[in-house]
């Protein structure tokens, strides 16, 4: 990973420093983010490979599997070293394959912090995101055992997720909110504002499917800025979302070692102003 510590690093909620290149465990599944990882020792060096590396935030969520995920991660690498953090998330219901429906009820949200907490092994979980605003539920019944998790000590920080700016501020109404994990990338910035928002009130932004790299029209320059850098289209729309902004954190997710080692060196390309400019228009 790049030297430039006061580049690669954010501060979770002001006080938990993390390298900006982390990984998301969602492709450590089954097809359809269904069961298990089809080659769970793979998976588990995948996990291992990618802490030794120097990544210390790894993205999952009680839905990847369902629960499989959480507990491939703790099979992994547990005992946790001591500056990993681990992020998950809850809101959602599985009822098959590619199937996803919300669930705000805060049963739900209480089972699904009691049961990330046990699957993942730990006695407080430091991110703890909501996937998606219910509509059947008013936020404030959704968040409330969210607000009681905090203030038992099993959470220390909340983020959500595919929220707008007025959303944001409902929530933070309640409770501290530390990060957004929203759909962006290099080729859909639907979700500009809000990442701009983030910049200013000091939260995490968390991409989610970073390694897009646009559509056709960006497809010549973005080859000949790789070529450049003697790096992937893919490297380079990574590189691109840490010049983008200082709070943006990059869980691209891999099955594979050599992949995973390849999004890590995109932590080392540095686009010029030009470049990235380019690349923006």
């Amino acid at each position: 990973m790049s030297t430039t510590e006061s580049l690669r690093t954010f501060k979770i909620g002001g006080e938990i420093e993390i390298n900006r290149l982390g990984y998301g465990g969602m492709q450590l599944t089954g097809k359809g983010v269904w069961g298990d990882a089809p080659d769970r020792e793979n998976a588990k060096k995948v996990l291992q490979e990618a802490v030794e590396a120097g990544v210390n935030f790894i993205d999952t969520a009680d839905s990847y599997g369902p629960h499989t995920n959480e507990v491939l991660i703790a099979d992994a690498l547990h005992p946790y070293p001591q500056n990993l953090l681990i992020a998950t998330k809850g809101g959602l219901d599985r009822t098959g394959p590619n199937q996803w429906p919300v669930n705000g009820d805060p049963k739900h949200i209480r089972e699904t912090i009691d049961g990330s907490l046990q699957r993942l092994k730990l006695d407080v979980i430091d991110l703890w995101q909501l996937h998606r605003f219910d509509s059947r539920f008013p936020i404030e019944e959704t968040l409330g055992p969210v607000a009681d998790a905090v203030a038992a000590g099993k959470i220390r920080h909340v983020g959500l997720s595919e929220v707008d700016i007025e959303q944001i501020e409902r929530a933070s109404k309640m409770l501290p909110i530390v990060s957004v994990q929203n759909l962006y990338n290099l080729g859909d910035r639907h979700w500009e504002k809000v990442l701009d928002y983030t910049i200013e009130q000091g939260m995490a932004f968390i991409p989610w499917y970073p390694l897009a790299s646009g559509p056709d029209k960006l497809k010549s320059k973005i080859e000949k800025i790789a070529a450049a850098h003697n790096a992937t289209t893919a490297q380079i729309a990574l590189a691109w979302l840490l010049k983008r902004a200082p709070n943006i954190l990059l869980i691209p997710g891999t099955s594979s070692i050599e992949h995973l080692h390849e999004n890590l060196k995109a932590g080392d390309i540095e686009l010029s102003d030009d470049e990235f400019k380019a690349l923006s228009e």
